[in-house]
Parts: C-alpha cells; sequence; structure tokens
C-alpha cells in the first residue's frame, strides 16, 4: 500500500501545469538534441542549468531528466534514416535500423524503436518505484566509512566498463580526482592548485568542465568529419506493426529491458552498454531469417528497449546513494546542489514530492514521446538535414552565455574554451571523457567522507577494513580491478569495445 501512496503522491506533483509543461519542454529538446549529432544531452543539461535557477526544484529536474532520456529516443531516428547515430547509445541501432529503411522498412524501425523505448520506459519507472525505496533504507545505515568505501567501488567499476584502454581510463580517472581537488579547502580555508590565480580559488565549476569537453570538444571534432546526411527517405510511411510483427518483438524487448535496467544502475554502465549488451544477447538467441546487420527486426528492438532502460534506472543510484552512474548523472547531481538539496538517502525522506514527482514524470514522458515523435517524423527528417556549419555557431554562442551566467566571469569561457580544446585533443588520443567527469564529481565527495571515517576513528585508517560492508566493497573493487588487469582479461575487454 505504501508504493501506491507514494505514486499518488508523484501523480499529484507530476500532474501540476508547470511540470506538465516543463516535461513536454524536456522530451522535446532532448529528441531535438538526439537527432542532431553534435552536442548531446550532457553538455545540454549542463548549458540549460542556469535558466532553471529560478524553476521549483523538482520542475528543472523534470525537464533535465526529460533531456536526458528523451536524447535516447531521438538517437535511434538518425541511426535509422541516416546511419548516422545521433547518440552513441544508438550506434549499434544502427547497423539493422539503416538497413530496414534501405530494405523500404524505415517506418517499421521506427515504430520499433518507439514501442520498445516506451515499454523499456515504463518498466524501468516501475522497478525505481520497487527498488529504490529499499536501497535508500538501507544507505541510511551507511557511516562515512561505508560511503568512502561505495565511491571507490564506483569508479573502479566505471574504469572496468569504459571505452578502449584501462590505462587510459585510469588516468582519466586520476585527471578527474585531481580537478577536482583544486579551489578551497573547506576544511582548513587553504588554497589548493589555484598558483595564485583568485578565478581558481572557488574551484572549476563542473558545468564548466562539461560543456568545454563535451560541448566545445565534441563540436571541433564534428567540424572535421565529411559525413552526409543524405536522408534513406524524405517521407516516411508504415508507422505500424502488425500484431505478428508485435509478438516478434516483444520477447526482445523484455529481455533488452531487462538487461539495461541491471546495467544502468552500475557506474559507467548506463545506456551505451546496455545497448551493445543487448545487441549480443539478441544476436545469439535471435531465429530470424534475415541475418543480423541486414535488416533484422529484433537488432532494432533489443537495444533500443536497452538504452532506454540504462537511461531511466541510471537514476536509482543517483536519487538513492548520490552516486551518478554515468556523466548525465554527475550534472543531475549538480542540479540538486545548486537547488540547495544534498543528493543521497535523505531526499526520499525530506523530499517525497521531488522525488515521487520525478519518478512518475519520466512514464508521463515516455508517454509525450510515443505519440508526439511518430507524428513529427517529417519535422525531425527536415532537421536532419541541416547542414552542421550553420549550426555550430549557435551552439558555442549559448554554451558562452551560459557558462558566463553562473558566475558572471569571463574566465569560465576561457576554461570552457581550454577544456574543449582539450577534450579535442583527448578524443584523438581515445580517452574517454566520462571517467574523468566522474572522478571530478566523486573526487571531493570521497575526499570528505574520508576526513570523516578518519575523524570518527581517531585516525585509525583500519576503519575501512574492519567494518565488514566497507571491507566487502574495498575487497570487490580490488578483486574486480586484479582481474580485469590480467593480460588475457584486458586484452579481450579492448577488443570487444573496438567491436
Amino acid at each position: 500500500m505504501d508504493i501506491l501512496a507514494n505514486l499518488s503522491l508523484g501523480f499529484s506533483t507530476a500532474f501540476g501545469l508547470a511540470n506538465l509543461f516543463y516535461c513536454f519542454i524536456g522530451v522535446v529538446l532532448g529528441t531535438l538534441i538526439g537527432v542532431l549529432p553534435g552536442l548531446g544531452p550532457v553538455a545540454t543539461i549542463a548549458m540549460l542549468l542556469p535558466i532553471t535557477f529560478n524553476f521549483e526544484p523538482v520542475t528543472a529536474l523534470i525537464m533535465l531528466a526529460g533531456i536526458f532520456y528523451g536524447a535516447q529516443y531521438g538517437g535511434s531516428t538518425t541511426a535509422i534514416l541516416v546511419n548516422l547515430p545521433g547518440e552513441a547509445s544508438s550506434v549499434i541501432t544502427a547497423l539493422d535500423g539503416y538497413a530496414m529503411a534501405r530494405n523500404g522498412q524505415a517506418g517499421k524501425a521506427l515504430a520499433t524503436a518507439a514501442i520498445g523505448s516506451f515499454i523499456a520506459g515504463t518498466i524501468a519507472t516501475f522497478l525505481i518505484a520497487l527498488f529504490a525505496p529499499p536501497l535508500a533504507e538501507m544507505a541510511m545505515q551507511f557511516g562515512p566509512a561505508e560511503y568512502f568505501s561505495l565511491l571507490v567501488m564506483g569508479l573502479i567499476v566505471s574504469i572496468i566498463l569504459a571505452h578502449g584502454s584501462l590505462l587510459h581510463a585510469i588516468g582519466m580517472i586520476l585527471l578527474g580526482l585531481l580537478l577536482g581537488i583544486i579551489g578551497t579547502d573547506v576544511n582548513s580555508g587553504a588554497e589548493r592548485f589555484t598558483f595564485g590565480a583568485p578565478w581558481l580559488a572557488d574551484g572549476i565549476g563542473f558545468v564548466v568542465l562539461a560543456m568545454g569537453m563535451y560541448g566545445v570538444g565534441e563540436i571541433v571534432n564534428n567540424l572535421e568529419k565529411k559525413e552526409t546526411r543524405d536522408v534513406m527517405l524524405k517521407h516516411v510511411s508504415g508507422l505500424r506493426l502488425s500484431w505478428a510483427e508485435f509478438k516478434q518483438i516483444l520477447p526482445s524487448i523484455l529481455r533488452g529491458t531487462g538487461i539495461g535496467s541491471f546495467l544502468g544502475i552500475l557506474p559507467g554502465g548506463g545506456a551505451v552498454l546496455s545497448s551493445f549488451a543487448a545487441y549480443a544477447v539478441e544476436k545469439k538467441l535471435s531465429k530470424n531469417p534475415i541475418p543480423f546487420g541486414e535488416g533484422a527486426i529484433e537488432g532494432v528492438a533489443g537495444p533500443e528497449s536497452a538504452n532506454n532502460a540504462g537511461a531511466q534506472t541510471s537514476f536509482i543510484p543517483m536519487l538513492t546513494l548520490g552516486i551518478p552512474s554515468n556523466p548525465t548523472m554527475a550534472i543531475m547531481i549538480g542540479a540538486m546542489m545548486i537547488h540547495s538539496i544534498q543528493p543521497g538517502p535523505a531526499v526520499l525522506t525530506e523530499q517525497p514530492a521531488l522525488f515521487w514527482g520525478l519518478i512518475v514524470s519520466m512514464w508521463i514522458g515516455n508517454f509525450f514521446l510515443i505519440v508526439l515523435n511518430l507524428p513529427l517524423i517529417g519535422m525531425w527528417v527536415k532537421l536532419i538535414t541541416a547542414p552542421y556549419h550553420l549550426m555550430y555557431p549557435v551552439i558555442l554562442v549559448f554554451c558562452a552565455i551560459g557558462v558566463i551566467s553562473i558566475n558572471n566571469t569571463e574566465w569560465d569561457v576561457f576554461m570552457m574554451a581550454a577544456f574543449g580544446l582539450i577534450g579535442y585533443i583527448f578524443g584523438k588520443l581515445e580517452c574517454e571523457p566520462a571517467p574523468m567527469l566522474l572522478g571530478f564529481i566523486l573526487g571531493p565527495m570521497m575526499e570528505e567522507y574520508l576526513r570523516r571515517a578518519l575523524l570518527m576513528s581517531s585516525g585509525d585508517a583500519t576503519v575501512f577494513f574492519t567494518r565488514p560492508l566497507s571491507a566487502t566493497m574495498l575487497a570487490f573493487a580490488a578483486i574486480a580491478l586484479v582481474v580485469v588487469l590480467l593480460p588475457s582479461i584486458s586484452k579481450k575487454r579492448e577488443e570487444t569495445f573496438k567491436e
């Protein structure tokens, strides 16, 4: 009965006129960002944070969340029609989605993506409502030592699940940790690594870092690409599936939802890993006579369901533990802090309307996506063909306005540009920026819990190993890191991500 009462509170909050309106705005913006490669939800959410300062906290989070899961849907449109994934999580969708479009089945591919995303989103929302409260209740028993060990485990798992070289991932995590401690130490008041620069006294803003690495860096990277955006069909029809086709894709949707729901909770997992894992499973289990990569409908249903489920269940550790499982969740934590909300288990007890309103809004947002986006396919097709050289100056202007509006200092714009250059260089070196951003967000939190644990134990560092839960998490992190560093496993892992 508690869950019914909680969902009732969530519906009453989410169905407020302002919340409905901004949920709609969020999913439409998210779809737009997904359709137009080059910006992505991380930079978009960071860019729009300043305009949410005067919003109610729940309204701001509902809109920003809508951008995130809306982008997962929009990315599939370009993947199917142009063979150019708008989102990284839609890369695998392009294999069979574009093949279906070439075979005259673009409408069926788009309908499959929409139906799979809606079913997965609905189930994932229910799972959040079901598992988040007990997880938050368990987290209330955590002390500083347990939180420190949990954060260490989260960073280790994000290293393991990062794309490419393990050495690169470890280096990016360490760089993020170093960047996170720049500024004034809240305990001693001493400035650390500021080199006498007054604009660094308050540290580096996560919006500046995220917008530089993901916004400016991605723009520069896209400008040197010569890809064309020739849309397979100017007019898409046949946006309905027969009952036989629906029964064919339903098992794939459910399997993808299960995979995405689990992997979305893991740090570094989320929508991208979920879609790749779902595709691999469907390829092994499929009985479709059409080979995968040549237009198998399961190759669209499984990954699209997985990436949507993974996107939504990634809210579970963010809301209940205050731990971001991906860069977008790190930005969401920043948004909560801006609105004076401390992420973690206390949100459920101190801000129940916000917690349950956000959860219910995800179902409403998924409903908006399936009702609005299929009829709007024609508009998305026109936007896909927009020349990128006309869009990037507008994106840069909005990035600059968004950054300078936070602290009203031009130094933030210069730092954003610098991080944009660094992001471009890291891209050339195949260093994924996600581990760095997670290290940047989690580093100060780790330091704070480390200090609290040592203060409570009178400086005895063995507290991390004598408390059973803390010791278990540290042991798991150490074993996982050692295993993945074994030469045979490390080589196979890198080959898997390259495929």
